[in-house]
């Protein structure tokens, strides 16, 4: 059964369509990337998908079991976020909120599983610093552990390795493959990468205000679409 399946789904901004007609689906264990130029729809898409912004026509729907709240995302920083003065603690506990419902303090349960991630980051000698003092490379490892604290189901991430160097850049896909490979999390990221989502994904959704492309990678690859973007 699909983990997520887009039906015929228009999205617009102050009623002018950003793509149109767009259907896929998604099952547990996919790592879909997305592709496409600036203005496509990329982030658009990603916003429909956690409940942020709704289709004008078509629908978005999940499986059994997993709600919007339970989806990890991590999103493109602004100046403001990267200079945001709390420690790298506070930062990835905040990913337990929406499972604590109305309940008013963090529990031992939510703490151990901060600290799990912190440890999985390799980010635990980070955990009293200042979000706001750390390399760019250590802030996604934070805001990936907050993202692994909100979700056991499907990580959204919105490209994450932006301003990254290529070794950092490299290191932080290595984890996102880890994540996906053995936790069996699904994941949806956005990228203009074409050559790592080519060797990392398992499915690649092309756009260009419309549905390009979307299937398996290793048919991808043989595609006019990939070709042509390839090209550029």
């Amino acid at each position: 059964m699909a983990i997520l399946k887009c039906s015929d789904v228009t999205m617009s901004y102050e009623g002018v369509n950003v793509f149109e007609h767009l259907s896929f689906s998604i099952n547990k264990g996919d790592y879909l990337c997305i592709l496409g130029e600036n203005g496509s729809g990329k982030s658009t898409l990603m916003k429909g998908i956690l409940g942020l912004l709704k289709p004008t026509v078509g629908t978005i729907e999940y499986s059994d079991g997993l709600q919007q709240k339970q989806i990890g995302y991590l999103p493109q920083q602004s100046a403001i976020q990267r200079d945001f003065p709390a420690s790298v603690y506070e930062v990835v506990l905040s990913g337990t909120l929406a499972s604590r419902g109305l309940i008013p303090f963090y529990g031992k349960a939510e703490k151990a599983l901060a600290d799990k991630n912190l440890e999985r980051l390799s980010i635990s000698d980070l955990k009293h610093k200042c979000y706001r003092d750390l390399s760019g490379g250590q802030q996604q490892r934070v805001l990936l552990a907050r993202a692994l604290c909100a979700t056991k189901t499907l990580l959204l991430l919105d490209e994450p390795v932006t301003g990254l160097d290529p070794v950092v850049s490299s290191d932080f896909y290595s984890i996102i493959n880890e994540i996906n490979k053995n936790d069996s999390i699904t994941v949806i990221m956005v990228s203009h990468d074409v050559k790592t989502a080519i060797k990392n994904a398992t499915h690649i959704l092309h756009l260009e205000n419309k549905t390009c492309y979307f299937g398996k990678t290793s048919d991808y690859i043989k595609s006019s679409a990939a070709l042509q973007f390839m090209a550029v």
